[in-house]
């Protein structure tokens, strides 16, 4: 089977790291960088040989020969970006959050739909190892029950200035940048809340700091998660049932050990073996997809996407957090 070619929008870190853990990945390539200027794209597409430069993403989405396109520039540029490349008949995967709130991710998946091409939210830790076990663990019963989920997130960011966490014109602060870990494991494991309940505190600039978050399930159970930018925290979770709980260790959203500890004092382990970053397993997915033809994945379907940032709008209307380009 050919190699297959992505195309790259964006050269921050994140789109670094993703290009760095392709070369792990048998039968993908880097073959375009796209970048708002030439000299950008060309210095990100040296490190990978026979990677093409383009100084606008317009020419990126006009190669014939890319298989994908792969978004990864700032959250408020997300919905164009996605819908531009869509509109060229590009499938797409998505840095998260999937855009910045639920009307502009029905927007995308309206474009992908209408094009009908492929299209999934860069979720990556869905589509890893540990995740799969986590699903598996569930899915077999032996938690019993599940009645109670803690997650964090927490990374000292905030006295760095870091202009994408900080400045409310690119959808700054700790929700949507470290918030959606959390919360997309709740809704992995336990669906769509009743009820939303949260709290922040406000930068100077007027993006969330920290948030706490607590949803409620119509069955009782409850998620109890946090996000902070301010600090670093364990980034574990747990979820536990009426027979045991499992215990997920730093960081969650990473490969990592994990244990399940039963009520009868019963522990099993699972620990970690996984080399590389873990980017490219989300890639190996949307491979399979677009070679497939399918414009979803059963791992995080498009009503996934949605549901998990309508409760990002819950959240954010609940604690204030507006940004200056929204109606």
């Amino acid at each position: 089977m050919s190699s297959f070619k992505w195309g790259i929008i964006g050269t921050g870190g994140i789109a670094h790291a993703f290009a760095k853990d392709l070369s792990l990945l048998e039968g993908h390539t880097v073959a375009a960088i796209g970048s708002r200027t030439l000299a950008t794209a060309q210095s990100f597409a040296d490190k990978f040989p026979g990677a093409i430069a383009y100084g606008s993403y317009s020419e990126l989405v006009a190669d014939k020969e890319i298989d994908a396109v792969y978004v990864a520039t700032p959250h408020p540029s997300h919905r164009h970006n996605v819908i531009q490349a869509l509109n060229a008949g590009k499938p797409v995967l998505c840095e998260k959050p999937f855009a910045v709130n639920a009307p502009e991710v029905r927007e995308m998946v309206d474009a992908a739909q209408k094009n009908n091409v492929a299209l999934l939210e860069a979720m990556w830790a869905r589509f890893l190892p540990h995740y799969a076990k986590v699903r598996e663990i569930i899915a077999s019963g032996i938690l019993g029950t599940i009645t109670t989920i803690h997650a964090d997130h927490g990374q000292r960011l905030a006295d760095q200035n870091i202009p994408r966490l900080v400045e409310p014109s690119l959808a700054g602060g700790a929700l949507l940048d470290l918030g959606i870990y959390p919360i997309s494991f709740a809704h992995m494991v336990l669906g769509v809340p009743e009820q939303i309940t949260s709290t922040a505190v406000m930068t100077d600039k007027g993006v969330d700091a920290q948030t706490s978050i607590i949803l409620d399930y119509a069955n009782g159970a409850q998620a109890i998660l946090n996000t902070t930018m301010i600090v670093q925290t364990p980034c574990t979770a747990v979820v536990a049932g009426l027979d045991g709980y499992l215990e997920i260790d730093r960081t969650f959203y990473n490969p990592t050990s994990m244990r399940v500890v039963l009520y009868d004092g019963t522990v099993t382990e699972y620990p970690n073996n996984y080399k590389g970053h873990g980017l490219r397993e989300q890639a190996a997915a949307f491979a399979l997809m677009v070679r497939r033809g399918a414009q979803e994945s059963r791992l995080l379907r498009w009503s996934d996407s949605i549901e998990i940032m309508e409760i990002m709008d819950t959240v954010r209307q609940q604690i204030g957090l507006k940004y200056p380009f929204e109606s």
